[in-house]
């Protein structure tokens, strides 16, 4: 059944006039009648109904620029597929076309974005983790909205949406030192903006306690992935068979963390017994690794949406002045077997 203003003005008990003066802000009423309105339109789906109906008005088709190595489809790259699963399935339930513009390699290139708005004229362009400077800059210059995914522009010139990588770094990592770990490894590698927030996070918690951050206990492999990971712990245990006395480690992301398991296995490193492994992403291959391990989520998941309404929201303003924004969204911990208080010595 389709609902229009006069059952809101029938359900909040008004006219039809000021039912429609509460919604559109168009007259002084007091606060009471208004309140009353607007509760009635959120319980009749009115409200819902308006926000869908100027969104298909407003966003019509999207390009999303992403590279090859991000879209590639292995279960390497499950952060990557989470996202775009997401959007894909936001711009469905709106129906908004999704104009893919696959860049070569590991860089977005600009030209190919600029090249496929002229062809296919969409409302707005979603690009997905590139955040060089360079590109920005090159990006401003399309006559259409520009939002940047799990990335980051601290000039602040176009809208950015990711999630709470510095904060849930330095969250995991807090959690060891509650636990009663002091020495805490941090694996990383050269990623994105995104991964170095990470690294910062795991240095925040120390300050934040006091202590010395641990610049030398930091292990860099060599991409992100599993295989990754399980090299770089098992070259740090032939070289500090004693594990420089760490009795935990926070890693990245999740694939690391789970190299860092088939790592640890083999040297014979009981995980938590001996040693804790704590990871970043909560993708689905945590639940059942040996053992399940703890990790941050990360809702990668509703970047998708959360990109939309910000585009929908600058093209409803349609005010070429309003400012860039930044938006992140909040992680938390999931605590399973890996993580455990240190061995008594």
């Amino acid at each position: 059944m389709k609902i229009g203003l006069k059952d809101v003005a029938k359900e909040a008990g008004v006219s039809l006039s000021t039912a429609s003066h509460a919604l559109n802000g168009t007259a002084p009423l007091t606060r009471d009648v208004r309140e009353r309105v607007i509760a009635a339109a959120q319980r009749l789906g009115y409200l819902e109904m308006r926000r869908n109906k100027a969104s298909i008005t407003a966003l019509r088709s999207i390009v999303v620029a992403i590279t090859e190595e991000a879209a590639r489809q292995d279960d390497l790259n499950l952060v990557n597929w989470t996202l775009m699963g997401g959007l894909r399935e936001e711009c469905e339930k709106r129906a908004v076309r999704i104009v893919p513009c696959v860049s070569p390699g590991k860089l977005v290139d600009p030209a190919r974005v600029k090249r496929v708005c002229q062809e296919e004229r969409p409302q707005a362009v979603v690009v997905i983790h590139d955040d060089r400077p360079d590109l920005i800059r090159q990006l401003l210059q399309l006559p259409v909205p520009v939002v940047l995914v799990n990335g980051e522009d601290p000039s602040m010139r176009i809208d950015t949406i990711t999630v709470q990588n510095r904060f849930g770094a330095r969250l995991a990592t807090e959690y060891l030192m509650s636990l009663g770990h002091r020495r805490i490894l941090h694996m990383t590698w050269a990623g994105r903006t995104t991964i170095r927030r990470r690294h910062d996070g795991f240095i925040d918690a120390f300050l934040l306690a006091g202590l010395a951050p641990p610049t030398d206990f930091i292990i860099e492999a060599a991409s992100y992935e599993p295989s990754a990971g399980e090299a770089a712990m098992r070259s740090f245990l032939e070289t500090y068979p004693d594990r420089k006395g760490a009795t935990a480690i926070f890693c990245a992301a999740d694939n690391l963390a789970l190299g860092c398991l088939k790592a640890l296995e083999s040297a014979g490193v009981k995980v938590p017994g001996q040693f804790s492994v704590f990871g970043c992403d909560d993708l689905l291959p945590a639940t059942f690794s040996s053992p399940p391990l703890s990790t941050v989520h990360l809702p990668g998941a509703r970047l998708g949406a959360a990109a939309l309404d910000m585009i929908e929201q600058r093209l409803v303003s349609n005010d070429p002045l309003r400012p860039a924004q930044r938006l992140e969204l909040g992680c938390k911990l999931v605590l399973r077997d890996s993580s455990a208080p240190p061995a008594k010595s």
